[in-house]
């Protein structure tokens, strides 16, 4: 069998341990041959590809953050207009089945070349957290190590000054390295994108805190949490060329509100993509090789059309259509649980 292997959409801490496992896997136990595409879609629009071979190099990468394939973000309507070109490629190239790792663009693209035939198993990554129908993605163990050690470290600094330290960390549509994060470190509140907040609430809490006595207030804000708009207006920041909306620095504008209502210096940390780079944790090196043994078992058996997911300890097989049909977000009663330690 010859496998096909891309990365799309945004990098994250154990990619290459997926590409790994897939490599070794693949040769190891089925005498197989796996061709990488580089840069994501692009690849297979373009037809760039590359060998992979279960040598010293492929064993090297396993602790390696990024990607070794590169990525890229397609636009949609492109993407799509460009199904039968990547099909075209898939067949110059004698791929008989894609194992595309992504997030939620790049699984709905592999949804779509699994509905019009191609023999597809998917593999989600994402630090977000958000892609449906698996306990957890590989890489999000890894950014939310990243954002505690800020926010701990923050707690000091702002111990010292007295001051309100806001923390922007990433999660556009779904706040879940927000919440955990802000639970881990011991956040006195966190903003996530599934609860607008109120920013007279977040006054009063800050000036409350302060009155009876303690030293400093730590806000972890998700990128995407949005003020109820009576409460405050964000600046709009347009669509970009991918469909996503741009966000225009949540924090920073929520602690310029905060100065300018009650008088208390703020100062804001946006994490950014500190959190996507780096060595990943021994959690996200793991999940990511079973998922790639797991795929590439699923590619042999052919499961096709099917997402690999982690379920409790077990990996298992789940329809593509079904993970890519919603978001994973926060549910209500998981923020009620951090909120019982907010002021």
């Amino acid at each position: 069998m010859r496998i096909g292997i891309l990365t799309g959409g945004g990098d994250c801490p154990g990619l290459n341990a997926v590409i790994r496992a897939v490599v070794r896997t693949s040769a190891g136990r089925y005498g197989s041959t796996v061709v990488g595409f580089r840069d994501g879609w692009r690849g297979l629009l373009e037809d760039r590809k590359v060998p992979l071979d279960s040598d010293d190099r492929i064993n090297r990468i396993l602790t390696r953050g990024g990607t070794i394939l590169g990525t890229a973000r397609v636009n949609p309507d492109k993407l799509r207009a460009g199904l039968d070109q990547i099909k075209q490629t898939l067949d110059d190239n004698g791929i008989d089945v894609l194992i595309p790792i992504g997030g939620e663009g790049t699984l709905t693209a592999a949804s779509w070349l699994s509905e019009s035939g191609v023999p597809v198993i998917g593999v989600p990554k994402t630090i977000d957290n958000d892609i449906d129908c698996t306990d957890v993605t590989f890489g999000f163990d890894t950014a939310l190590a990243v954002a505690t050690d800020a926010i701990d470290r923050l707690h000091t600094t702002a111990e010292s000054h007295q001051r309100v330290m806001l923390v922007e960390v990433m999660g556009r549509h779904a706040g879940w390295i927000a919440l955990q994060a802000g639970l881990a470190s011991g956040a006195h509140l966190t903003l996530v994108p599934e609860q607008p907040f109120d920013v007279d609430e977040v006054c009063a809490m800050v000036k409350k805190r302060f009155q009876r006595g303690d030293s400093h207030f730590i806000c972890v804000v998700a990128e995407g949490a949005m003020p109820d708009p009576a409460s405050m207006t964000l600046r709009e920041g347009g669509i970009d060329e991918f469909g996503h909306k741009i966000f225009t620095g949540v924090a920073q504008q929520l602690g310029n509100e905060i100065e300018r209502r009650i008088g208390k210096e703020v100062r804001t940390t946006v994490l950014g993509h500190i959190q996507r780079g780096g060595t990943p944790t021994p959690h996200d090196r793991i999940l990511a090789t079973r998922f790639g043994v797991h795929a590439t078992d699923a590619a042999h058996r052919g499961d096709f059309g099917q997402m690999v997911a982690l379920h409790g300890t077990s990996i298992d097989l789940v329809p593509l259509a079904e993970a890519t049909r919603k978001l994973k977000t926060v549910p209500k009663e998981r923020y009620e649980e951090a909120a019982a330690f907010f002021g």
